[in-house]
């Protein structure tokens, strides 16, 4: 009953907190953490996005060939498998037994796991985030504890909608002891490197996991980026060496090839909990995928990492000198820039500095996206993010992106002429419009 009052209370306070608004008055979308507009509305909208950008992809590759693309996500996503496997672990009945102790085995070396530990893999890092706090929430508040600046992945606001509990996010530098503390969560989620790559130190994680700990909570670490970020380019301890019970990361980033999928590692009782839970969604790896996150780990390279993140280094050194340094930030693996800025960039272009703008920046930067991915061959998450997905340009070369598309000084050219082209119709919402979702209006 108190569990209810408390969910009952917390809600309460979260109807009349104020509204958060990015820096032009738009209120932001808690969920996504960014301003929704007239284009860009929903989820449906970011789905019809991302369809319109498939398929100018697709229309460049059918035109200028696959080497046309060169992809910035920061996501390889090849599919590793050998042609053996086809007809072995690719089997839907058999291959998940043939592969289970070894992927095991290479799971939990890569994560730094203990020898008697469970591993299961989801179609998506996302995926398994939701299945592991609808199971293991225990209908109390979740805690997520996220580095300086940044924010929770939409997939733990959403596992803990369908868990039916709130969603308590704090700061690693903040007051995180108190909000667990506070809280008598049964979950708490440690982001270490947030999408937009914000990193929260090795001792921060430790501390947090010791308390959670110390009052009966577990301890899941969203590790999508963050198994390798930290461990490659900052010498940190393999992820579960820093004592949390369980620990996800993503197949086709910071140095894994592919596929698009996410392993969880950990203690035996909440990784099949979080499993099954996963099975009841739909949100499991069948066996091709498994077989390939199986090949993905076994071939992993640490200095593949090192050399996108060299890459990313150089190519925001010469973004800095076109746009400048106080609107280019550089991350680990590359440029960003936010999108308030960008649209903020195109308004000045336009000679509409100080007037209302008639779209969001999340619009802005979809549209510039877009003309990138179309006239460049640059792919974007600003094209082909999934729903919820951060909405501010980033340049995450992948191994061989630079190569495709002519090298540095080529993309930053890119990004030039896009921000003229889109500057050039950003006062016409129906232009902007056709180019971000074209026909599917």
């Amino acid at each position: 009953m108190n569990d209810v009052k408390d969910i009952s209370n917390a809600a309460k306070a979260a109807s009349v907190s104020p509204v958060k608004t990015d820096s032009f008055g738009n209120p932001i979308d808690p969920t996504v953490g960014f301003a929704r507009g007239s284009i860009i509305r929903s989820s449906i909208d970011e789905a019809l996005r991302l369809r319109h950008g498939q398929a100018v992809a697709a229309k460049r590759v059918k035109t200028l060939g696959a080497e046309s693309i060169g992809v910035f996500t920061g996501n390889q996503r090849d599919f590793p498998i050998k042609a053996e496997d086809i007809a072995t672990l690719c089997e839907e009945w058999v291959g998940p037994g043939l592969e289970a102790e070894s992927l095991r085995q290479v799971a939990i070396g890569h994560m730094g796991g203990k020898t008697d530990d469970a591993v299961a893999t989801f179609n998506r890092t996302s995926a398994g985030i939701i299945a592991t706090i609808a199971a293991l929430a225990e209908g109390k508040p979740v805690v997520s504890v996220v580095p300086p600046g940044g924010r929770s992945h939409a997939s733990v606001l959403r596992g803990s909608k369908i868990a039916g509990v709130p969603v308590v996010e704090v700061q690693g530098d903040k007051e995180w002891l108190a909000a667990i503390q506070k809280n008598a969560s049964a979950l708490v989620v440690i982001t270490t490197v947030t999408s937009s790559l914000e990193r929260l130190d090795d001792h921060i994680t430790t501390q947090v996991t010791e308390f959670a700990h110390a009052l009966g909570a577990k301890v899941f670490l969203d590790e999508a980026y963050g198994a390798r970020l930290r461990t490659v380019l900052h010498g940190g301890q393999l992820s579960l060496q820093m004592g949390a019970d369980i620990s996800i990361t993503n197949c086709d980033k910071a140095g894994l090839s592919g596929p698009r999928a996410g392993v969880l590692v950990g203690r035996p009782e909440l990784v099949t909990a979080a499993a099954a839970k996963g099975a009841e969604f739909g949100m499991e790896a069948r066996a091709p995928i498994a077989a390939a996150v199986f090949r993905s780990l076994q071939k992993y390279e640490p200095e593949d990492l090192r050399k996108e993140s060299a890459a990313g280094q150089q190519l925001a050194a010469v973004l800095e000198a076109k746009l400048g340094k106080e609107l280019v930030q550089r991350s680990d693996l590359g440029p960003m820039v936010d999108e308030d800025a960008v649209l903020r960039v195109l308004l000045k272009l336009a000679g509409k500095t100080g007037s209302k703008p008639v779209v969001v920046p999340c619009e802005a930067t979809s549209a510039l996206g877009m003309v990138l991915l179309q006239d460049y061959g640059v792919l974007t998450v600003n094209t082909h993010g999934q729903p919820g997905a951060r909405v501010s340009l980033r340049l995450k070369p992948t191994l061989d992106a630079l190569g495709r598309v002519g090298g540095f000084d080529a993309v930053v050219t890119a990004v030039m002429e896009s921000l003229d082209k889109v500057a050039k119709i950003i006062d016409n919402p129906d232009a902007i419009k056709r180019l971000i979702v074209g026909s599917y209006i």
